[in-house]
């Protein structure tokens, strides 16, 4: 819980009584590997912080092929925000990678908190956007570099995750096919 308090403190200010109802709101999941934390076709109805492991968020692109979109590691929240907020069915899915230990709110749960503690939904709100921005910066270099330094910039951005992860699932990330990411490996050791 510790290291929920420490990610959200960074956003803004909680008193003693806000952040022991925040923590009595939470339950603790542990997502064993390759589980979902959302799915496709199904409304979001949680939002998690990661304590330890590795989501990813992926979907299948009309030919069937399984494509990630980027990596949620540890100390951020996840959430498929559009489903979520809006409630409509997701398109994608968030899975772990890892075996994962996350605290999660229950959508009904989290309500409460943006309806109760005053400047809740101004830290939410600053956490979405400095999510958004990262994803942003994490996507844009990928798409008009070579394959080499897209796994570099990888290397850059997920400095923690690469040892952690299928190789498969970073070939996805990358667009590129799992034998051409062990040439490249091969070639820059």
């Amino acid at each position: 819980m510790k290291e929920l308090f420490d990610f959200i403190l960074r956003f803004g200010n909680l008193n003693p009584q806000q952040i022991d109802f925040i923590a009595g709101k939470s339950i603790t999941l542990e997502l064993k590997k390759d589980e979902y934390f959302s799915e496709a076709g199904k409304i979001a109805r949680q939002v998690g912080f990661i304590v330890d492991g590795i989501l990813r968020v992926c979907y299948y692109n009309n030919q069937g092929e399984e494509i990630t979109k980027y990596f949620i590691e540890e100390n951020n929240l996840v959430v498929d925000l559009e489903s979520f907020n809006n409630e409509i069915c997701s398109s994608a899915y968030v899975q772990a990678v890892t075996d994962c230990k996350m605290i999660v709110f229950q959508r009904k749960d989290w309500l409460e908190l943006l309806q109760t503690i005053i400047g809740w939904d101004t830290i939410v709100n600053k956490i979405t956007t400095r999510a958004l921005m990262q994803k942003v910066e994490r996507r844009s270099p990928l798409v008009s570099e070579d394959a080499t330094t897209r796994y570099l910039k990888f290397l850059e951005i997920y400095p923690t995750v690469v040892n952690r992860i299928p190789l498969s699932y970073i070939a996805s990330y990358l667009g590129v096919t799992q034998s051409s990411l062990s040439r490249i490996r091969k070639n820059i050791r």
